[in-house]
Formats: C-alpha cells, sequence, structure tokens
C-alpha cells in the first residue's frame, strides 16, 4: 500500500504541507498557566524539540523548544527561557495521553536531563513505520510516502534561542510536531 522509498526529486513534484491552526508561544509562567489546560488530559499530541544548531564538532547545545501539538493547535514551549515545567512535565509522563513523534529517544534523554520524569506513552514513527513496509526514516520521506505531501525543512538550522520566534519558526516547529500525528492518524 505505501511505497518503502521515494525520491528527492519525487518529494519535490508533491504539493507542500504545513501547520495552518493556532500557534500559541509559551515564554512566561503566564501563558503557561492559560494554555497547559488546553494540553491536559489529550489523547493524543503530537511531538517534537527543536535546538540551536551547533557548527562546532562535537558540541551540542541544549534543547530549545518543545512543540506539542492537537489537530488544530500547535503549543511552542520555549524550554530555553521557562525550563520544562511540571504541568508540561506530567503530560510527558502521562500514559492516557499518547506522544506522536520521529526520532524521540534523543529527545526525550535531554528533556529528562531539564527537569526529570518517566515518559509514557510515547510512539516514534520511525519503529511504527516498519509495520507498513516504510523503509524511510526522515520525517520528510515518511510524510511523502504516507500523506502524498512534501514539508519544508528551511528553518531546521536557524537560532530556535532568538528573542523572539520568526513567523516562519513558529510555522516549520509547528508542521514538524503536527505533521507526525497526521501520519499516525492516517496509518491508524
Amino acid at each position: 500500500m505505501y511505497a518503502e522509498d521515494l525520491s528527492s526529486n519525487e518529494i519535490n513534484e508533491l504539493p507542500i504541507y504545513q501547520f495552518s491552526g493556532g500557534i500559541f508561544v509559551i515564554d512566561t509562567q503566564e501563558k503557561l498557566n492559560q494554555f497547559a489546560p488546553l494540553l491536559q488530559g489529550q489523547e493524543i499530541l503530537g511531538f517534537d524539540t527543536e535546538t540551536r544548531p551547533s557548527f562546532k564538532k562535537g558540541k551540542v547545545n541544549p534543547v530549545s523548544l518543545l512543540q506539542l501539538t492537537t489537530p488544530t493547535q500547535a503549543f511552542l514551549i520555549r524550554i530555553n527561557k521557562i525550563g520544562l515545567p511540571d504541568k508540561i512535565k506530567a503530560i510527558l509522563a502521562d500514559r492516557n495521553s499518547r506522544k506522536i513523534g520521529l526520532a524521540i529517544k534523543d529527545d526525550i534523554k535531554v528533556l529528562r536531563e531539564i527537569n526529570e520524569f518517566t515518559p509514557k506513552s510515547f510512539i516514534d514513527l520511525q519503529d511504527y513505520v516498519d509495520e507498513y513496509g516504510i523503509a524511510a526514516k526522515s520525517l520528510k520521506k515518511i510524510t511523502a510516502i504516507v500523506l502524498n505531501k512534501r514539508i519544508s525543512k528551511s528553518q531546521q538550522v536557524t537560532n530556535w534561542e532568538r528573542e523572539g520566534l520568526s513567523e516562519a519558526q513558529q510555522i516549520y516547529a509547528a508542521t514538524d510536531a503536527w505533521v507526525c500525528l497526521q501520519i499516525y492518524k492516517n496509518l491508524k
């Protein structure tokens, strides 16, 4: 039913796909208190993180941003500004809330270094797509194979610690987590 892999040329022919719902940047305790209730109790969330790129061999920067998305809302939590608050940690440890992401092992590891939690109900699409005969492992390829759409990765190596995230960064970050949710739902 699904292709095993696609070439870059095949992917470039596909229509662009991006998140178009509400994006909420959480960078203060007040915004956390305002938006956390919208995340709590969600049965399924898209999950991703962003880190300021390092162009020095062996240097890894701390995680800057945690993205959690519903089908219509994206919550961009500025870890570099507010850390990993207990309210968010509780969501990551909630067994009743599935968190769908891609290559999530390192993401979870760095988040646990900030504020220890026991991760529950995480689903890594890299493992999940194996059941469908999909050999591709990148989000761009899996999106193309499962959804027949193309996502942009142009903002991937931007500065995620800048004072204010640009609109392009916000859409990119929201899309990366949200598309994981869309892929999972489509495969289900």
